[in-house]
């Protein structure tokens, strides 16, 4: 099961037989009130220095999302693509959830990208699907329907069963739909990564899809957020995801000795370029 992405010059292949592929997550204003501010004012150039940034930090796939209270998505989303596919060729994940915007983003963007996302909900699929088979784009669908986020690995697995027959009956081919099993806080739900990880296993035996998670939001409230996250990335890439959302500058290097372990790298050769480039 092979996810191909383009950009205006790279192409990104995802499969569990491949290394992992990093998605960054940098270029998203919720919680950063700085990046909100420049995006209010209508500054792109901070978008371009993070899109470099990222790729220096090891990032394959490059999120996109300037979704803000006081932001016009559907003017500021489709520049932003043009802007940061100038600046890089590699593919984007079209972050948002405004339907307007979306569109306006895809009219733009030059190659195959990820859109993020669809979920379960009946209003959500008749909205993104349709964009996605017009658009030929791959799209990440979060286990998460009309009843809320399930509170059982085999009711998400229905989920995300549901998103990809609803995928394919539209003609998007089951390849391009990336499951997001969801990643939710230890802190107050003690059962919520057990839950999350018997979700991934499932969903790899059981459709065998490519994964997406934005995993980050386990370790929420706690102390030392990096080592648990850090703990969490190994488990779910051994699990089956293998397309994190994250910020490649913290976990790069736990990704990769995560392919190690996984038979992904053969004789460490990419563990040890990286720990070059890092000592250099």
């Amino acid at each position: 099961m092979e996810t191909i992405l383009t950009g205006t010059e790279g192409t990104v292949r995802i499969s569990l037989d491949l290394p992992t592929v990093i998605i960054g997550e940098r270029i998203n204003p919720t919680g950063r009130s700085w990046l909100t501010e420049q995006l209010t004012e209508g500054n792109l150039e901070v978008l371009r220095k993070e899109a470099t940034k990222q790729l220096e930090d090891g990032a394959h796939v490059l999120d996109v999302n300037v979704g803000a209270a006081s932001v016009n998505e559907a003017e500021l989303l489709p520049r932003a693509v043009e802007m940061i596919q100038d600046e890089v060729g590699v593919p984007l994940c079209i972050d948002t959830a405004d339907k307007d915007a979306l569109e306006a983003a895809l009219k733009v963007y030059q190659g195959k990208p990820l859109i993020n996302s669809v979920n379960g909900e009946e209003a959500n699929l008749e909205r993104v699907l349709p964009l996605v088979a017009e658009y030929e784009a791959a799209v990440i669908g979060l286990a998460m329907d009309d009843e809320g986020i399930p509170k059982t690995a085999e009711r998400r697995l229905a989920v995300a069963k549901k998103i990809v027959e609803r995928a394919e009956a539209m003609g998007i081919p089951r390849e391009d739909v990336l499951i997001d099993c969801l990643a939710l806080t230890v802190s107050a739900e003690p059962e919520a990564a057990i839950i999350t990880l018997d979700a991934i296993d499932l969903v790899r035996k059981e459709l065998g899809v490519n994964q997406a998670l934005g995993h980050s939001n386990v370790s929420f409230g706690l102390p030392d957020r990096e080592v648990i996250n850090r703990v969490a990335l190994g488990m779910v890439i051994r699990a089956g995801v293998n397309a994190p959302i994250v910020d490649a500058a913290e976990v790069k290097q736990s990704i990769l000795a995560a392919d190690l372990l996984m038979g992904r790298d053969q004789y460490a050769m990419n563990y040890i370029k990286y720990y070059r480039q890092k000592k250099d």
